[in-house]
């Protein structure tokens, strides 16, 4: 893909065609677009385990699932994101092979560079998908899941899974597995020196 300056501005329209053409997948955010991030063999299994314990759960249902290279649409905040995983169930989905615009599960493995934004301005422009009914976050440091689920008064709360608990449960679409699944095959990656993760925009994902 052609270097894009940050004085670039680009329609919705054209990062779309832009992107079909680009070897690395980009991020769009009002205009400007950012290159994600590349993701590690701890974060790739995670999904992929993830991924493989939906659709089977999933199969012969209406649902559809997505893995990686599909894009979220939040069209009110004009943005494209690339989540992990996601869920939908909805018909006008089928019509847009390249993004979905109403999903009803969306699920981010962390990784150290992500991982603030995805808890942070990510998650907040994610609850403008009024179809969105759960929001999940697995770490790739700790064996642990987080997520966060809309009530029915429209707030989100959250609830944490631990081996402790010996499953996790993906309540909007009647998914309970047990940990040892979600974490076959991985090796946790280390804690950085400071503890926390350092995301920034231009490695988004």
């Amino acid at each position: 893909m052609i270097a894009l300056s940050d004085s670039t501005f680009l329609t919705p329209e054209a990062y779309l065609q832009l992107e079909e053409k680009s070897n690395i997948k980009h991020e769009y955010i009002d205009g400007q677009v950012y290159a994600m991030a590349g993701t590690t063999d701890t974060h790739n299994t995670i999904a992929l385990n993830l991924a493989l314990l939906i659709r089977n759960h999933l199969r012969g249902s209406d649902c559809r699932v997505y893995f990686a290279d599909i894009k979220a649409r939040l069209e009110r905040r004009n943005r494209f994101y690339y989540p992990d995983i996601i869920v939908t169930y909805n018909p006008k989905d089928r019509e847009t092979s390249t993004y979905k615009s109403f999903p009803k599960l969306i699920i981010e493995v962390l990784s150290e560079s992500t991982e603030a934004f995805n808890r942070g301005d990510k998650f907040n422009d994610y609850q403008t998908l009024d179809t969105l009914e759960e929001y999940v976050l697995v770490n790739t440091k700790h064996h642990r899941v987080e997520t966060f689920r809309r009530n029915k008064q429209g707030l989100w709360v959250l609830q944490t899974y631990t081996p402790d608990d010996q499953t996790f449960e993906l309540q909007s679409i009647n998914l309970t597995a047990p940990f040892t699944d979600l974490y076959q095959d991985v090796e946790l990656e280390a804690m950085s020196t400071t503890g926390y993760a350092d995301a920034h925009k231009p490695e988004l994902g």
